[in-house]
């Protein structure tokens, strides 16, 4: 079935074949990480070394393209529990060594419409509820169609089917942690650019069809809008926003009944190289069930909530994240493109109960030089409530052609 709607929706879109130049582009990905975790009430430390290598190539003529793309991730130094194998004595580190197809892909695209058929990847607005987790090593794709339309000025509608979500586990992912889990996924939204900024509409239905998967808990309909924009309040101060709602409750096969909301309040002031940033998000409760909180199983978590990783899955009683943070970057200097440093606090609490989970401290430096970016970043929660004390420290080396 899937391949019939796929060859379907390639043939409404084909044409003649086009007679123009044919180009093909090669595909190179580089990564070195070590990886370290301190984790109270583990006996011992974890240290990941690993090595994560993309390949392949892509070939184009006038408006279509295919791709495909291999991936392999080596560790090096295996000291760490991955999620499959290793002790469980040792802090998780989700990067397990593996090696596949990353992405095979088809598309046609033109000015005002753009459909994608195969294995790809689909990172959606700011990737709160749909991302492709590109922290870790193997990454997450889709096996979808995926259509695209912005045929009318401001106008943007994008809408994609998945029956397949490629997991981070790679190719010996079991049990709860599968290679692929599959379902029948619909991730939709509209957009429209206003004075103010974009302001969209999505619908996620999300069909976690696999029973060793939380027993189907993680599927779910979430609807909600958003607005994103930012204004120039003089020549070197910018003011960028983000507002977010959502609500959320049961789908598909999921035994749980709830609802649950979510919300989100971003702002953030660049003054000429710095930057200051302040939000609030909460992903609400309904009534304390494991499960029966709101849930963004497609989401790339790490990129919210703090990089210790302790709200990858929702606690039973939600959480309210109260954050601040600032940066400041360097051009040219030091024989680099670009030199640049974060810094973040959150404060977590419970939507339910009143609970102070705990805070989180989070440190990044980045060093650019043309296709080579080195980041050094650290992460400290604090446990008062939920979870346990927790230290990490990356370095890490990307390259990509």
């Amino acid at each position: 079935m899937k391949t019939v709607i796929t060859t379907a929706a390639l043939m409404a879109v084909a044409g003649p074949a086009c007679a123009e130049g044919f180009v093909l582009k090669p595909l190179v990905d580089a990564r070195v990480r070590y990886e370290h975790v301190d984790q109270d009430g583990l006996a011992d430390k974890a240290n990941a070394l690993t090595l994560r290598l993309r390949g392949g190539v892509q070939a184009s003529s006038g408006a279509w393209s295919a791709l495909a793309e291999g991936q392999g991730t080596l560790a090096a130094i295996h000291d760490y529990h991955d999620g499959l194998k290793g002790t469980p004595t040792r802090p998780l580190v989700a990067d397990p060594q593996s090696i596949g197809l990353y992405r095979a892909q088809i598309q046609y695209r033109t000015k005002g419409f753009a459909v994608t058929a195969g294995r790809q990847r689909i990172a959606i607005d700011d990737e709160r509820f749909v991302g492709a987790i590109a922290f870790r090593d193997n990454g997450q794709t889709f096996d979808a169609l995926r259509a695209e339309w912005t045929a009318l000025p401001r106008l943007k509608v994008d809408v994609s089917y998945a029956w397949s979500v490629r997991t981070i586990w790679g190719i010996d992912g079991r049990a709860a942690r599968q290679q692929a889990v599959s379902g029948d996924n619909v991730l939709a939204t509209i957009g429209y650019a206003t004075p103010f900024g974009t302001l969209a509409g999505f619908a996620y239905l999300v069909d976690q069809n696999e029973a060793a998967v939380q027993g189907f808990g993680l599927s779910s309909q979430t609807y909600g809008t958003r607005l994103s924009g930012s204004r120039a309040l003089s020549r070197t101060v910018k003011l960028s926003y983000q507002l977010s709602y959502a609500r959320q409750s049961d789908w598909h096969r999921n035994p749980n009944d709830y609802r649950a909301d979510y919300y989100l309040a971003d702002a953030a002031l660049d003054i000429a190289a710095f930057r200051f940033n302040l939000g609030y998000e909460k992903l609400g409760a309904s009534h304390g069930a494991a499960l029966t909180s709101f849930q963004t199983p497609l989401a790339t978590g790490f990129k919210f909530q703090g990089w210790a990783d302790k709200f990858l899955t929702t606690p039973p009683n939600g959480v309210r994240d109260i954050y601040a943070g600032a940066g400041y970057g360097w051009k040219n200097i030091a024989g680099f493109d670009l030199i640049s440093f974060q810094a973040a606090w959150h404060r977590f609490d419970s939507d339910r109960l009143g609970l102070h989970y705990g805070d989180e401290i989070d440190l990044l430096l980045t060093a650019k030089l043309g296709r080579t970016t080195i980041t050094a970043r650290y992460a400290d929660y604090r446990a008062k409530r939920f979870a346990t004390d927790t230290e990490k420290f990356w370095l890490q080396a990307d390259w990509s052609f």
